[in-house]
């Protein structure tokens, strides 16, 4: 197994920063899924509609991502990072305040607008401060803000919803992230080396330069294609899990937090063990064991709760286990000029393809009334595996990408950490 370096104390820092900023982030999108069920019934609304809010969201994410990727490497990072965060922040405030369905559609728009770019950012920051080597543990510890969420975030906003109403998780991500925003604000140093070697004078002219390039297409159809597999199940999964698995919506933020304790504990090793294998061959490995697990999710019956809590801390290991590595791989696609562009796009991309995916999923399944059992869930679950096979085949052009220009020596243009106030 190769060596993999230690991190400095800065590299620390920005990793604790981007963890709390992601778990805000992450919480603010996740909890539509847990609220799915209490939302439907208390705005008296279908699921195809409710798939709408959520790809509402996704796809404001995506155009905003397409629409600043030509200027996402002509700022400082940090700039960037607050400014969007900002917004989502307003966001997040307005979905609390929405009290019928095209408010929460608009208020969604809102929040998509500048959360969806927040991810683009935090790995550009990511790519420009840390080797490939060990962006893999990175990514396990930012990814662990998607556990946290799960362990901390969706169980107390659950358990606000039940006492205060649906509004109450929105205004709780609103409130943590605005201490997030005060720490990013005082403690993360400019981050500003990739202005040094910028080319393109014209922000659309770099946007072109970027997708133009044959392998950072490969890697953008990659991720287009993770995403809307990946995406499908989520927006029912609370939906289904009360009205065809029996769970109370009491029990529901115990399966949450039981879930996310899980990928607290698997995010971690996978991170460590994706910089010491080869990436591609984790990813597949994940892969074909998520295919079985959704395939006996996805047709599941009711039982008992513990049975149903393990089956979703495995689920979440084979979804965590292809999300890690190949997260680690399509950072090491572009060079340092483009990398701002890149992230954006791909960001975009992913958002665009998860709103797609809960439209399919929206179109797919259907209750014949807001009581009845979630109909053809199932069929999400073939879908899913349809989907993973192709994906495993472009996850390959792209790791043989990257160990195409890691041979060429030019792979990762190491940037020196700033030194900490």
């Amino acid at each position: 197994m190769k060596q993999t370096a230690a991190f400095s104390s800065h590299q620390k820092l920005v990793v604790a920063l981007l963890a709390l900023t992601q778990f805000t982030v992450i919480l603010d999108f996740m909890v539509m899924s847990p609220l799915g069920d209490m939302l439907m019934k208390s705005m008296s609304i279908k699921p195809n509609q409710f798939g709408f809010i959520v790809s509402a969201y996704a796809f404001s994410a995506g155009i905003s991502g397409l629409l600043t990727a030509g200027f996402a490497d002509r700022f400082d990072r940090k700039k960037l990072l607050v400014f969007f965060y900002t917004g989502f922040i307003i966001g997040t405030l307005c979905c609390g305040v929405a009290n019928t369905y095209y408010t929460m559609v608009a208020a969604r728009i809102v929040t998509g607008l500048f959360g969806g770019v927040i991810g683009s950012i935090s790995l550009a920051i990511i790519t420009d401060l840390f080797d490939l080597s060990q962006r893999g543990r990175v990514m396990g510890f930012v990814q662990m803000a998607f556990g946290a969420s799960q362990v901390l975030g969706i169980p107390i906003g659950l358990y606000l919803a039940n006492a205060w109403g649906w509004e109450a998780p929105f205004f709780l991500v609103a409130g943590l992230a605005m201490i997030v925003m005060t720490l990013i604000f005082i403690r993360l140093e400019p981050i500003v080396a990739h202005l040094a070697v910028q080319r393109d004078k014209s922000a659309f002219k770099h946007l072109l330069h970027t997708v133009a390039k044959r392998d950072y297409r490969i890697g953008f159809t990659a991720t287009a294609l993770m995403s809307i597999g990946g995406f499908m199940m989520m927006p029912f999964g609370s939906a289904f899990a009360i009205n065809n698995l029996h769970i109370t919506p009491q029990q529901l933020p115990l399966l949450f937090m039981v879930t996310g304790v899980g990928a607290l504990c698997i995010m971690p090793v996978l991170g460590r063990l994706s910089d010491k294998v080869d990436k591609f061959k984790l990813f597949t490995i994940a892969a074909l064991y998520m295919m079985v697990i959704v395939l006996i999710y996805t047709h599941l019956t009711p039982q008992p709760l513990w049975i149903i809590m393990c089956l979703n801390v495995l689920m979440m290991g084979g979804i965590m286990g292809r999300m890690i590595p190949f997260t680690a791989l399509t950072t090491g696609i572009p060079d340092l000029v483009d990398r701002g562009a890149f992230m954006s796009v791909n960001s975009s991309l992913q958002q665009i393809a998860g709103g797609v995916a809960a439209v399919i999923a929206g179109m797919i399944v259907s209750q014949q009334d807001k009581f009845s059992p979630i109909e053809h869930y199932d069929t999400l679950g073939w879908v899913i595996i349809g989907l993973t096979i192709p994906c495993i085949f472009l996850v390959y052009r792209v790791s043989m990408l990257v160990k195409s220009k890691l041979a060429r020596g030019a792979g990762v243009v190491n940037v020196p950490a700033p030194t900490a106030a």
